[in-house]
């Protein structure tokens, strides 16, 4: 019962319009004050500031400014123009270049948000430029987006390992493969489409534009590789690994492609600022939320509940990726992560499932939940870009929604697709 009240009145708050970071604080202080329990409130700031404090989390501000650094400084123009050249000779041209230009563009962000902003706009005006339909250019735009946090380095990795205490490290090696098969998944979902809809393709691969691009952005494609290579080198931890990340687009951007200048800083930083509140925000929150979560036994209480539903393990995988859905159309992807790890993290353990393959699991749920209303923020934030309802774009993504569905359906059932990769590089 005491589960079902904390859980009622949180989706009662979210349902009157408050922020989830308020929604999830205001129910974990009521709830304390019907208890009486005023010594533990006195607590509240020590609470949230302990939850934002962890080494791991300062990975977090320092790839969103190395996303909006890519965003502003030529660096996804370049990327863009390599895929292009790589990839536009394919049936649906262009729509096969954002998802390839996404994937590129992932090994460097980690945020679906960043790529939909920033590359979002550089595709979308390509596309129109080339006269593609607006649904088929908008809807690929946004589904390839979601490549982002799935493929390292990615934000929400970093605060799944924050809160479950699993190597981030192998965390990052555990989305690579899954991240490749949702650009193929994407991939065959355009091809099909275009091919329905006898979209334009080049007659032929231009080599020498290959070339030229690839001079133009191997530096810029060289991000991942220092990424993942400085930390499995033992150069620096995944946390100093945005700090890498975010020095060398600035690096590339202000030196190099000299498309910043000490002027255009302040807006940058400021910009990286509101983004990483908001983000803080919720998990500060979120700590002194899953504190009473934990002084109610609430987890154990929901391990016992889904256990009694059935003893078959994928069953209880079935009804925890269903919520995880469900919850996704809702909340913001941050959100979920930081509300439901506490509470499944314990299920998932009880049932043998491997701490990587529920992370990337519960990533993928979080991305779908950014594709889909009525809360999906990807959604709002492409439908905005390309000037178009949001339920115009939300009937255009059923396609690459059901080709991510299809990937997250052989995460779930075939474990080694998320945990093969960290074995052979990590080992056990």
């Amino acid at each position: 019962m005491t589960t079902f009240l904390i859980l009622a009145a949180l989706v009662i708050l979210i349902a009157l319009g408050l922020p989830v970071a308020v929604s999830l604080g205001l129910t974990a202080v009521g709830f304390y004050v019907l208890l009486g329990e005023f010594r533990i409130l006195a607590m509240l700031p020590q609470r949230m500031f302990s939850a934002t404090t962890g080494f791991t989390l300062l990975a977090i501000p320092f790839f969103i400014l190395a996303g909006t650094l890519m965003n502003t400084g030529g660096i996804t123009e370049r990327i863009f123009r390599f895929a292009n050249a790589c990839v536009g000779h394919l049936r649906g041209g262009l729509g096969q270049v954002n998802v390839l230009a996404s994937l590129f563009f992932s090994g460097m962000s980690g945020a679906a948000v960043a790529d939909a902003a920033g590359l979002g706009q550089v595709e979308l005006k390509a596309m129109a430029d080339k006269g593609y339909d607006p649904d088929f250019s908008a809807a690929i735009t946004a589904a390839s987006s979601t490549i982002g946090p799935v493929f390292p380095p990615s934000i929400p990795f970093v605060l799944y390992a924050s809160i479950t205490g699993v190597s981030v490290e192998r965390l990052f090696l555990a989305g690579v493969v899954p991240g490749v098969l949702m650009a193929v998944a994407l991939m065959g979902a355009v091809w099909i489409v275009a091919y329905r809809h006898q979209m334009p393709r080049a007659d032929h691969i231009d080599w020498l534009e290959i070339w030229q691009s690839f001079r133009g952005a191997i530096l810029s494609l060289l991000t991942p590789i220092i990424i993942i290579g400085g930390i499995f080198g033992g150069v620096f931890t995944p946390t100093e690994a945005g700090v890498a990340a975010s020095a060398y687009a600035m690096f590339l951007s202000m030196v190099i492609y000299k498309e910043i200048a000490l002027r255009d800083l302040p807006a940058i930083f400021w910009s990286t600022l509101q983004h990483t509140i908001r983000v803080m925000f919720v998990i500060a929150a979120a700590g002194f939320f899953g504190w009473l979560l934990v002084h109610q036994r609430v987890p154990d209480a929901l391990v016992k509940s889904l256990v009694s539903l059935s003893d078959n393990p994928a069953a209880i995988m079935a009804i925890v990726v269903a919520i995880l859905l469900v919850l996704g159309m809702f909340l913001e992807g941050i959100a979920v992560i930081v509300l439901t790890v506490p509470l499944f993290a314990p299920v998932m353990q009880g049932i043998g499932v491997d701490p990587l393959q529920f992370g990337v699991i519960m990533i993928m749920c979080s991305m779908l939940g950014l594709l889909t209303p009525p809360v999906g923020m990807v959604l709002f934030a492409v439908a905005s870009i390309a000037d178009m309802p949001v339920s115009r774009l939300a009937r255009a993504l059923v396609p690459y929604l059901v080709g991510l569905a299809l990937v997250l359906m052989l995460v779930v059932s075939v474990p080694a697709v998320s945990t093969w990769l960290p074995q052979v590089v990590a080992g056990r």
